[in-house]
């Protein structure tokens, strides 16, 4: 036996049931659970229609106020109230445009987790070259010379002269530029850390800090896309804008669109008419409805 049912329209045969869609409260609800503030309370009141219903056998349905599904439960042996509050006073969860913004700045925290994970393992990468530079100096300049000796005794060959010009490069480090390096990855990888824990906590300032970051970031990447366009620098530089371009509009960032104070004033639905109690029609409480005119 499932543990809640829709309650809705009942589709014949004849009629083609419609698509199901993906929905992110569904999506959200089947990680966080439905919250159904019906299920808690002692009496549910006919006021509170739209929220829930007690039928004669003792079962009661109950609304999901993130996914408007119907859960099926019991009238509870310990409520947490007697009654419902009113509907102006529910804590409804996000839903509809909030929860999708709230979607992107999570898939946004990812990202820059990531980052912070890739730049620490540079990092770490670095400061372990650095640690080992003498030794490695050593056996790179042995194996030159090594393979510098069988190309003049074998003849040219791509393959040795590749990895005579690699090692070669390796030999000009330094390890002022080592540190430098090391520097900037521990760098960005605090920041992207930083940005990734604030932007999944919804922090304000770390929505500015993305922004900040990601826009004086753009400049260096334009320079490397003009020295050389791979596929991937495009869609770095593209994704990035993007990040940029969505903090700056949806969260009104440094004031566009009224700011931070619109932002908080928003609500894009009217609680009354999607939480109260359903309209009777006027056949079901007084017969056919009056004739028009």
């Amino acid at each position: 036996m499932p543990s809640h049912e829709p309650v809705g329209e009942v589709w014949t045969e004849r009629e083609a049931k419609p698509r199901r869609k993906w929905h992110r409260e569904t999506f959200a609800c089947a990680f966080s659970g439905h919250v159904v503030p019906a299920a808690t309370v002692a009496r549910l009141r006919p006021e509170d229609a739209g929220l829930g219903f007690d039928l004669p056998d003792g079962r009661r349905f109950a609304r999901c106020l993130r996914c408007d599904a119907w859960v099926r439960t019991v009238r509870p042996e310990h409520p947490e109230r007697e009654h419902l509050p009113p509907v102006d006073q529910l804590a409804v969860p996000r839903r509809g445009r909030r929860l999708r913004d709230q979607m992107v700045l999570r898939l946004i925290a990812i990202d820059r987790g990531i980052h912070s994970v890739i730049f620490g393992t540079i990092a770490v990468g670095v400061i372990l070259l650095d640690l080992n530079l003498g030794s490695l100096d050593t056996g790179a300049r042995d194996l030159v010379n090594r393979l510098t000796g069988a190309a003049s005794d074998t003849g040219p060959a791509a393959t040795r002269s590749f990895l005579i010009r690699e090692l070669q490069r390796f030999l000009h480090l330094h390890r002022h530029t080592l540190l430098i390096l090391a520097v900037t990855a521990v760098a960005y990888c605090v920041v992207e850390g930083v940005e990734s824990v604030g932007l999944w906590l919804e922090k304000r300032w770390a929505e500015y800090l993305t922004a900040i970051a990601t826009a004086g970031f753009l400049p260096f990447e334009v320079h490397e896309l003009i020295k050389r366009a791979t596929g991937l620098r495009i869609t770095a530089l593209v994704v990035n804008a993007a990040i940029l371009v969505w903090l700056i509009w949806k969260k009104r960032l440094f004031g566009i669109r009224g700011g931070a104070k619109a932002l908080e004033g928003e609500e894009e639905f009217d609680r009354a008419k999607l939480f109260g109690p359903p309209a009777v029609p006027a056949r079901a409480v007084g017969g056919s409805p009056a004739p028009p005119g």
